[in-house]
């Protein structure tokens, strides 16, 4: 192990060192197999800039914040890719999520106005019918597994509103069943350092290819359902009062529009995609749009129960806003402003359980970070599920106080200490979706019912390609 302090612009003094552990040939591959989470949490007592071995494959984690944001307002220089990345692209095709810097420009221009904040009412009003369908179909007393519920509340949201399109119940059936598959074994393909597991014919990856191809299926399915209702509109005669509705200016029909542009004519971006370009962008969004928020709102249930005093200051607000008992009503995107406490419990789950718990990027060029030099192909980590927890950046890094994301408080935290949404111009161009909502969903559900786990349940994060819960059997009651 070494260690030293370099200088960084601005001269501030960055500590560099090897994460002890390493294995011959595996490096710290096995730890991050069996257990990451504590792995990672170890990482910053090292110091600033860590070095630890993919494999055979020498990497540097970024422990500090100012290394983190360092990387990520440079997305030409530290560009998607590294060992994590690699491996996903294949599975999940070469969407927004997961493309190189050149590509990503074209894909993000096209993509962006269908998250524009103008469309956020629409997309609410979406939010709320299918959230009011979740909320009724609870039962008092009869444990319900919640994460298959919001699993499939996620995936109905997204596919009308991102998709313009209403998803089956066969098709969220499938989603329910496929996804956590997939996610499993896109973690077990990240985190294998040979690369040879995964080639076997095992049950596992007999699995994992059959998830695939089915979450593929409800693609081209939910594609093309969007293509044809976009074609049975422009044949109406109201065809340009059809143009006003929810359908138009979402993602794909974006998409569509700009395939089916005049032949040799670039698209609004400046590009026509593919049909293989289309199919990437909806299986990334598919996959971001169900599973990172569902799982942070299977989080914030769970926290919500076994924290009674934040619990308690969540209800008195929903109440307050929403009024108590009949004169209840639902919550609509025009109450988001007058529900800061309920937000401050969200980004509080988000700090301790992101979505997005590791990423990767590698350098375009020789570069230096925290005073590193780093040749061109280098990889750099980073991890906001360790950002989170890190003390030299949050006292008491384990306690769930939303009243740490308090404005005054707030305010002292150093740039990029919480990035569950990344940062710069490669920041989630959905986080304002997402977060919109899970507040909805939060605010809907907390105000009519109260959510205990069924007795002796054990909830831990597990980290797959996202940070979940797993299974999240919870009773409801009647406020």
């Amino acid at each position: 192990m070494y260690s030293t302090d370099a200088p960084a612009s601005g001269g501030r003094q960055f500590s560099r060192a090897a994460a002890p552990g390493a294995l011959p040939v595996l490096g710290h591959a096995l730890l991050l197999r069996r257990d990451p989470l504590g792995f990672l949490d170890s990482l910053p007592a090292h110091g600033d800039l860590v070095e630890i071995r993919l494999g055979p494959q020498r990497a540097h984690m970024a422990c500090h914040p100012e290394l983190v944001r360092q990387v990520l307002l440079r997305p030409r220089v530290f560009d998607k890719g590294g060992p994590l990345f690699d491996k996903v692209r294949p599975l999940v095709g070469n969407g927004l999520f997961t493309s190189s810097w050149e590509e990503y420009r074209k894909q993000r221009l096209l993509v962006q106005p269908a998250f524009h904040p103008s469309r956020m009412p629409r997309y609410a009003a979406v939010m709320s019918e299918e959230i009011e369908v979740l909320s009724g179909s609870l039962r008092e007393g009869r444990p319900v597994d919640l994460g298959d519920a919001l699993t499939a509340l996620t995936a109905r949201v997204t596919a009308r509103s991102i998709f313009a399109t209403r998803i089956s119940a066969p098709d969220v059936a499938e989603v329910q069943r496929s996804l956590p598959v997939l996610l499993e074994g896109i973690y077990r393909r990240m985190t294998a350092p040979l690369g040879v597991a995964e080639k076997l014919p095992t049950r596992a990856n007999r699995r994992f290819a059959h998830a695939r191809n089915s979450l593929l299926q409800v693609i081209e399915r939910t594609v093309r359902a969007s293509a044809a209702a976009r074609t049975d509109r422009a044949g109406t005669a109201d065809g340009d009062a059809a143009a006003e509705g929810d359908e138009e200016g979402s993602l794909m029909s974006l998409l569509l529009a700009a395939h089916r542009g005049a032949a040799g004519e670039p698209g609004a971006a400046g590009y026509r995609p593919t049909v293989t370009e289309l199919r990437d962008q909806a299986m990334t969004l598919l996959v971001a749009g169900t599973e990172t928020t569902a799982s942070v709102l299977a989080w914030a249930f769970h926290e919500l129960a076994g924290r009674p005093d934040a619990a308690r200051g969540v209800r008195e607000e929903l109440d307050g806003v929403l009024g108590g008992g009949t004169a209840r009503r639902e919550p609509g995107i025009a109450d988001l402003p007058r529900l800061p406490r309920t937000q401050r419990f969200l980004t509080e789950v988000l700090r301790l359980y992101p979505p997005g718990w590791l990423f990767t990027r590698t350098t375009t060029e020789d570069t230096e970070l925290g005073g590193m030099p780093l040749p061109a192909g280098s990889t750099v980590l980073f991890s906001p599920y360790m950002q989170g927890r890190n003390p030299r950046v949050f006292p008491e890094p384990g306690r769930f106080d939303p009243d740490r994301w308090l404005p005054e408080r707030a305010g002292d935290l150093p740039r990029g200490a919480m990035i569950p949404f990344g940062m710069g111009s490669r920041k989630c161009p959905g986080d304002g979706f997402g977060v919109t909502e899970a507040t909805l969903t939060l605010a809907a559900v907390a105000s009519r019912w109260r959510l205990e786990p069924v007795p002796g349940t054990v909830i831990r994060p597990l980290p797959k390609a996202a940070l979940v819960t797993g299974p999240l059997p919870m009773v409801p009651y009647r406020r």
